[in-house]
């Protein structure tokens, strides 16, 4: 069945540069069909509702499908695609739907890669919901890392493009803020490294547990800070 199916079910193989590209009219040509199936590379797909950007990033295996119109869609939404790395696609448009259609499991794995994309999106608005900073970047960068990452002796390494402009898109927060969280994190030798070249040290568990630990200091560390200041105001009252 595999020989045979090998022999039938063929698709049309497109390829896009690193940077901007225009994925519109490719999927246009989807018409009926599953959609583009990344074979490999890297993809931004960027949401843009009013004046805010969303991301979410899909490589190889994902499945992108045209968006469907929904009749009672009242926002009004862009979408752009960004090339981290030179990305093949196949065409799976109507007819390679019925060049697959005596193999029904076929459709099945397209499915389950559908399911699968939409599962990514539900962990990656978990983490955004989460209130500190620091924890949405080390729950995003260790995500990220069961599938892209690489075990080291000391812990993960993720050679993802990541600027700190991307991180901040896909957890919703601006560059500023996230340049300072992973000085933070950096500083507390939990995340470090750079936009291509990211370190996860230990483990997710210990992250977590370490930042738990560095929030409760805080308030204590900004008791005793403050306790000097006000000692020095009744000194000053008394004299």
């Amino acid at each position: 069945m595999r020989v045979a199916a090998h022999r039938t079910v063929t698709a049309r193989v497109l390829d896009a540069e690193a940077g901007d590209c225009d994925l519109g009219r490719w999927l246009t040509c989807v018409g009926p069909g599953p959609g583009l199936l990344i074979l490999h590379g890297l993809l931004a797909v960027d949401t843009c509702v009013g004046s805010r950007t969303a991301t979410e990033l899909i490589g190889s295996g994902d499945l992108l499908q045209p968006a469907s119109p929904r009749a009672e869609e009242m926002l009004e939404r862009d979408a752009a695609w960004r090339a981290l790395s030179p990305t093949r696609f196949a065409l799976l448009d109507g007819k390679f739907a019925e060049r697959v259609r005596p193999w029904p499991q076929i459709m099945q794995a397209l499915l389950r890669r559908g399911e699968r994309r939409a599962g990514e999106l539900d962990s990656l608005r978990a983490i955004t919901s989460q209130p500190r900073l620091e924890v949405r970047l080390v729950l995003l960068m260790w995500h990220l890392a069961a599938r892209w990452g690489r075990v080291e002796p000391s812990g993960i390494r993720l050679s993802l493009p990541l600027t700190h402009r991307l991180l901040g898109q896909l957890i919703a927060a601006e560059r500023p803020s996230i340049s300072h969280a992973l000085g933070r994190l950096g500083h507390a030798g939990l995340v470090t490294g750079t936009a291509g070249d990211w370190h996860l040290h230990g483990s997710l568990k210990q992250s977590l547990q370490s930042l738990t630990e560095r929030a409760c200091r805080a308030p204590e560390q900004l008791r005793a800070a403050d306790q000097p200041a006000r000692d020095s105001s009744r000194v000053a009252q008394l004299g």
